[in-house]
């Protein structure tokens, strides 16, 4: 990393409270007076997991505070919250006040820092429910499992939309064709699909094979990143070693897309860029163009601009553009490790500039290392679902109409139809979103003041508050309604500042939407 070149510290404000750095910190969020946490943003920390450095998700070199507070830099800071006060370490760090508010410092810092671009993702992937084959063919994915996987979808009475192929479709990473032993027919299998009401996206890394044919091409031409010795840089990730392809080079970017777009003209609409993180790459590697870990990583997300279907899980800025952002893989855990960390995690995703979020697959992503599936648990499963039907987007993996008995599938069409009924709602503020840069999931102090320390509700526009169940065997649901008057599903109103206890069955999804004034 370079020397620090600046150090900013301020007294964090009685009352105040902070959002950003990385999302992966989001059930820490927001920060406050009595916070103590650490982050420095240009070097992961250490996963004992994976003996490696942990990965990464969205993250920018950005903080925002309901007191109006901006805290920015274009490269990576370290940001360490103790005993009442906030020191920003980094290259180029502003700190200025926008307004009084949450909602004016993001708007300045969106409007100074990262743009609105205009564009949303594919509409389809906001649209329409996204599959995908990664729970129920896990590194095994054939043609033949492909259409069964899209079949079985459809006989169950389930809408289609974009399905993702995922890991292990080419014959080697860095080879970009479709293995023609298990795929011996893409073409025809992409034309059936997309007959049937699918857009197909590929999964893919930015990682070569060693020993591939791809790995020798791309070793001859100079596209590889190296140690600062000067040999291949080989690395440890989660399916393995790999060489990494240099982002930084023009030329290789070149090599890789091209493929990419022989895979469109074959019938792919896009891809799942996965990988890409901070950790897989090292400050004194010899790359093309000069740059950071986090550089690497903004490289890899830039390629979302070519591709309107794109998905991405790290990312290094990149805010304001029209990149479909997808939450850290979830285990099958009610608390902060999984369902209990989706909102505020989502809520950090919107705050960093990207209001175009997925919160994984229904259920959680997490399989084993040999592709070994856990059993779901179905009110967890239904609990995930009625998240993501009022998030921007949702993905499935398993199939709930082969996992689920009758009534809890049922809960799971209902929550779908409950997005149904909300989607004009959600396709006018991705559209607004594309202009303005605002998220389209918010923390309540995004638009109220006093409910900063509320991370496990979200307004879903600026009228609209979601309270989504996330304990088990929950029969009531406590919610904190602001000021004015709000209604209930079921038409009760409710006059606001209170707390209410709401009753909850399998099928509820708490929300309240805001009255006119004098209404």
């Amino acid at each position: 990393m370079n020397p620090r070149e600046t150090t900013a510290t301020l007294i964090v404000e009685p009352g105040e409270r902070w959002w950003g750095g990385t999302v992966k910190d989001g059930t820490l969020m927001p920060y406050g007076e009595a916070t103590s946490h650490t982050r420095d943003l240009a070097t992961p920390l250490f996963d004992p997991e994976w003996e490696t450095a942990e990965d990464s998700n969205q993250a920018a070199p950005l903080l925002i505070s309901t007191h109006g507070r901006v805290i920015a830099s274009p490269r990576p800071f370290m940001f360490t919250f103790a005993s009442g006060t906030l020191t920003v370490e980094g290259a180029g760090v502003a700190s200025f006040q926008a307004g009084d508010s949450l909602r004016e410092a993001y708007l300045a810092a969106s409007a100074e820092f990262f743009p609105a671009s205009g564009s949303t993702p594919a509409r389809a992937l906001l649209e329409k429910p996204q599959y995908n084959t990664w729970v129920e063919t896990p590194l095994t994915p054939t043609q033949d499992s492909v259409l069964a996987y899209a079949r079985r979808i459809l006989d169950a009475d389930l809408e289609p939309g974009v399905l993702i192929i995922d890991d292990n479709w080419a014959p080697d990473y860095g080879t970009l064709r479709f293995d023609p032993a298990r795929f011996p027919d893409p073409a025809t299998m992409l034309a059936t699909l997309r007959g049937w009401g699918f857009e197909v996206m590929l999964w893919l890394v930015p990682f070569i094979s060693p020993d591939s044919l791809a790995f020798r091409a791309c070793e001859r031409d100079g596209f590889l990143v190296r140690n600062a010795d000067g040999t291949i840089a080989v690395r440890r990730w989660w399916n393995g070693y790999s060489a990494l392809l240099d982002l930084s080079s023009p030329d290789a970017i070149s090599w890789l897309t091209a493929q990419l777009d022989a895979l469109c003209d074959l019938g792919v609409a896009g891809f799942k860029f996965d990988g890409g993180d901070v950790r897989d790459y090292r400050a004194d590697d010899l790359i093309a163009n000069p740059g950071e870990p986090v550089d690497m990583c903004e490289n890899w997300a830039k390629l979302a601009l070519r591709y309107p279907f794109n998905e991405y899980r790290a990312c290094w800025r990149m805010g304001g553009q029209p990149v479909n952002q997808r939450l850290r893989d979830k285990p099958t855990f009610w608390d902060e490790r999984g369902l209990s960390s989706l909102v505020p995690e989502m809520l950090a995703q919107g705050l960093l500039g990207h209001p175009f979020v997925c919160p994984d697959m229904v259920g959680g992503g997490v399989v084993g290392s040999l592709g070994e599936q856990a059993e779901v648990d179905q009110e967890f499963f239904v609990r995930y679902a009625q998240i993501a039907a009022l998030s921007p987007m949702i993905q499935f993996s398993v199939n709930p109409a082969r996992e689920l008995d009758a009534r809890h599938l049922d809960a799971v069409r209902q929550a779908l139809a409950i997005r149904a009924e909300y989607l004009p709602h959600l396709l006018e503020l991705a559209d607004q979103a594309a202009v303005t840069g605002e998220p389209i999931l918010r923390p309540m102090a995004y638009h109220e003041e006093g409910y900063a320390g509320v991370s496990d509700h979200f307004f879903f526009g600026p009228d609209l508050l979601v309270a989504p169940v996330v304990e088990p065997g929950a029969t009531t649901r406590a919610l904190h309604v602001p000021p004015g008057r709000w209604q209930a599903p079921d038409g009760t109103v409710f006059a606001g500042p209170t707390e209410i206890e709401m009753p909850v069955t399998l099928t509820t999804i708490p929300r309240l939407a805001r009255l006119p004034e004098g209404g």
